[in-house]
């Protein structure tokens, strides 16, 4: 059976090959060279967590999207067991897709994030999407363009127009948070 990060390398490679791209037009699009690119649809190389966004950004997907095309089977339960997890090797945050893949505009995602990381997301990752970040354990840093947000236990944001962004842990514990994605635009 392939791992996760196996399925995640042959899904970049199967998003890109339906647009039609070239590895290079790929490049192009995300800003991520082609030789990391190809390095990753080989599985000789993991995406970090900006990678993985900056990619699915080019696609017009969500990092979660991505994530959940390469591992999700379509149904209406989502037992935590069966849920798509996949660690950023850079950062070690630990990231959980928690909704089922289906046709709703909708995706739930349940984040670790250990202390004294930082993962930064480009804007293309959110385009077309409406977002929120709900703070369920500890005290999350949310640097988004200009503006820096302190969010602790229970804290609930709602992020304005598609900004890049960084997730920031400066606590001594893991922070866990979710975020909820609603599509509002083509993919």
């Amino acid at each position: 059976m392939y791992s996760l990060e196996q399925r995640i390398s042959d899904r970049i490679r199967l998003e890109r090959e339906v647009r039609g791209w070239s590895l290079s037009e790929l490049a192009a699009h995300s800003g991520v060279s082609r030789t990391m690119i190809h390095k990753i649809e080989r599985g000789d190389s993991s995406p970090t967590a900006a990678l993985l966004a900056r990619l699915a950004g080019a696609f017009g997907l969500t990092m979660s999207s991505l994530i959940a095309r390469a591992e999700m089977s379509q149904g209406r339960l989502s037992r935590r067991q069966d849920q798509p997890v996949w660690r950023d090797p850079q950062s070690g945050y630990l990231r959980r897709h928690v909704s089922p893949l289906s046709d709703q505009p909708l995706d739930l995602v349940e984040v670790e994030l250990p202390p004294g990381s930082d993962v930064p997301i480009p804007a293309a990752a959110y385009a077309f999407h409406r977002r929120w970040v709900w703070v369920k354990h500890g005290i999350l840093t949310f640097v988004e363009g200009n503006e820096t947000h302190v969010l602790g236990e229970g804290d609930c944001l709602e992020l304005g127009s598609p900004q890049d962004c960084v997730f920031r842990n400066t606590g001594s514990a893991p922070c866990i948070y979710a975020v909820i994605l609603v599509k509002t635009g083509a993919t």
